[in-house]
Order: structure tokens, then C-alpha cells, then sequence
């Protein structure tokens, strides 16, 4: 027979209340996503506005895109990427490819890595654009 049963039951009672507080506190609450701004000047001077490739493709994929490039280029020496969308041959360069439209990096890139709290390493290596105001 357990002598302590009621101060380890209200003990427990407390552990699950604190433990459970924060998804409580949350629950159907949603942070609202960011609204990417598109108008850099390097996309304004754009006539057609078009990715590598589907803009679907793009906010499903980029990530893995961009380590598959790295892996292409750094590992294998490939620097061509060929579109799946059409066909055309494009520099795999963020510096050079991604950035020379998205240029806005705090607007474009950052808004949407602090919404998804995602610290990307591009920046280890590579040399973050000046911020366009």
C-alpha cells in the first residue's frame, strides 16, 4: 500500500498541468505566414517574372534544391542545372542565379526563415547581399 498515494497523485496533476501549458496556451492559434515581397530591383526589371521553375515547385523544394546544388558543384563539379520546367540551362550559383533577382534577402529570404524559426547555413560560406531599401 502506497502511504504517499496523495501527494504523488496532486504531484502528477502538476507536472501534466505545467508540462501541457504551453500546448494549451496555443492550441488553434496560428502565427499568420509572411507575405514575401517580391518587388526587388532586379525582378522589376524583369519582363517575365518566372522562376527556375514552378513557383510551387520552388516554395516546396528550394531547400533541397539548393543542397542538391551544393552537393553538384562542390562534390561533383557540375555547375549546369537544366530546368525541369523547360529545359533551359542555368548557372547553380545562389550568389549568382538566386540572389541576382531575390535580391531583397531581408525581405524575400529572412521573412519567411523566422516565420518557420529555420536558420539556413547559406551564409556560412556565402556573402550575404546588402540589404535594398
Amino acid at each position: 500500500m502506497m502511504y504517499n498515494s496523495r501527494n504523488i497523485i496532486i504531484g502528477l496533476i502538476i507536472f501534466v498541468g505545467i508540462f501541457t501549458f504551453p500546448f494549451v496556451l496555443g492550441a488553434g492559434k496560428a502565427n499568420e505566414a509572411p507575405k514575401l515581397s517580391l518587388d526587388t530591383p532586379k525582378i522589376n526589371e524583369l519582363i517575365k517574372k518566372e522562376p527556375i521553375e514552378t513557383v510551387e515547385f520552388m516554395r516546396n523544394n528550394h531547400m533541397q534544391l539548393l543542397s542538391d546544388w551544393k552537393v553538384a558543384v562542390v562534390r561533383d563539379g557540375n555547375r549546369v542545372y537544366v530546368s525541369q520546367k523547360d529545359g533551359q540551362e542555368y548557372d547553380m550559383s545562389l550568389q549568382n542565379t538566386c540572389l541576382d533577382c531575390h535580391s531583397n534577402k531581408e525581405q524575400f529570404c529572412d521573412a519567411c526563415h523566422t516565420y518557420a524559426e529555420v536558420e539556413p547555413n547559406c551564409w556560412d560560406c556565402h556573402v550575404a547581399p546588402e540589404v535594398i531599401r
